[in-house]
């Protein structure tokens, strides 16, 4: 009797897991990324893709100028980190930014909450993860992506500059994305901002290494300003993004696509 009870709530359990939408995600990436497969799942990819790219498209066209904030989804209310996120967030907002995270806990959170006590649009792509990763409740904007490249997309798009909180794999991930971006004149050479000269003192050591073996020019240092000021980093934007680029008009929605601020 214990066995066949056993082998019944292991195969309610298997059943759960295969309708688990969460489960279903990571199965898609995962085989995405597993080498050739028939065409037509192939072409069921793209189709996602290609959805998961106009979701975004249409819920991001008119949120205006924005900056896109970077870090770490485990650092805890009442952390200097946080604090420092939420300030810059804050100033930020106060210059007429919209401010765009992950929409994640940790760094995200702060820096969503300030740009709700600026008043600003507050945005977060957020990505479906087994763990760690949901929205956090200080959102006027949020969006849930299944794939990575989609989201860092969506995290670059619609930014004018680019703060980096101390992270993980992650953050890293994005502040080099950014940067190869700019490097290779993908995109224009956008502000960047590292807050935090301590914990990323090691970075700049290795950065100053690659110059040292040619593996990086010396003028590619200027693509970032690290610093721990807050309203140092934010008058390094203003005046990047106000004298050097400038801003479009806001795009109007059309009522007659359905679209909607």
């Amino acid at each position: 009797m214990k066995n066949d009870t056993e082998s019944r709530r292991c195969s309610t359990e298997r059943r759960s897991s295969a309708f688990d939408p969460m489960k279903i995600n990571q199965r898609h990436e995962r085989r995405l990324l597993q080498g050739p497969r028939p065409r037509l799942r192939e072409l069921g990819t793209v189709v996602r893709v290609t959805r998961e790219l106009l979701r975004g498209f249409r819920k991001l066209h008119f949120v205006g100028p924005c900056v896109t904030i970077f870090g770490s989804a485990r650092v805890a209310e009442g952390s200097i980190e946080y604090d420092t996120a939420r300030e810059v967030a804050r100033r930020l907002g106060e210059e007429g930014f919209s401010i765009i995270t992950g929409g994640g806990p940790g760094v995200m959170e702060a820096a969503n909450r300030g740009a709700r006590d600026a008043d600003v649009m507050s945005i977060g792509c957020n990505i479906r993860l087994p763990h760690e990763q949901k929205p956090n409740d200080h959102l006027d904007v949020s969006i849930d992506f299944n794939y990575f490249f989609v989201r860092k997309v969506m995290l670059v798009k619609y930014s004018y500059a680019f703060v980096v909180m101390p992270g993980g794999f992650g953050t890293m991930d994005e502040l080099f994305e950014a940067l190869t971006l700019i490097q290779t004149g993908k995109i224009h050479d956008f502000p960047v901002v590292v807050m935090g000269s301590v914990f990323w003192r090691d970075l700049q050591e290795q950065l100053d290494a690659m110059v040292d073996h040619r593996m990086i020019d010396r003028t590619d240092l200027d693509l970032v300003l690290v610093t721990d000021d807050a309203e140092e980093a934010v008058a390094y934007i203003r005046h990047a993004v106000r004298e050097r680029f400038a801003l479009r008009p806001q795009l109007r929605p059309i009522r007659a696509l359905g679209e909607r601020r």
